[in-house]
């Protein structure tokens, strides 16, 4: 199984680059079924992360990035290199998809994804907003028909669950 997460705020401009992603994915899913290929849209919630991810043998994150690189740039990352324990806390609003990977990886041992990839796509604004600046949305572009092409590669990706 094949399963693709996008994460971030759709009230933050740029932060709704992923989740954006993960929305036209789900349509072109509905429209071109694969049955081992699974997309979510967890917003903030890195608790839902772990949990969807669970099962799978291939997992994709999409999420903004700010790093203070050039906006739109793409960043491709495998998971091992991005998770991270969480601090202990009693607000699950400070566990996030990073720490899913990681907490993810330690309770569900073999039954959570060991292929990772992480796209991250630097976000130019991060304040209030519904709107994606357009080197974001380009880059969006990009990323999407990245993962459309390994979705038609690989329709069958993961048949040995």
């Amino acid at each position: 199984m094949l399963t693709i997460i996008g994460c971030g705020n759709l009230n933050r401009n740029d932060d709704a680059v992923g989740v954006i992603i993960a929305q036209r994915l789900q349509t072109y899913l509905a429209e071109h079924p694969h049955p081992h290929v699974q997309i979510y849209d967890c917003g903030t919630a890195g608790m839902e992360v772990m949990f969807q991810a669970r099962g799978s043998k291939q997992l994709i994150i999409v999420d903004a990035s700010s790093t203070n690189s050039q906006p739109g740039a793409i960043f491709k990352v495998p998971g091992e290199e991005l998770e991270n324990l969480p601090e202990p806390s009693y607000n699950l609003h400070s566990f996030r998809w990073d720490n899913a990977l990681a907490t993810g990886r330690k309770i569900f041992a073999n039954d959570f994804p060991q292929d990772v990839t992480v796209y991250l796509i630097e976000a130019a604004n991060l304040g209030f907003g519904l709107e994606l600046n357009s080197v974001v949305e380009d880059a969006a572009n990009v990323v999407y028909e990245e993962i459309i092409t390994l979705i038609k590669q690989n329709p069958d990706n993961c048949k040995h669950d």
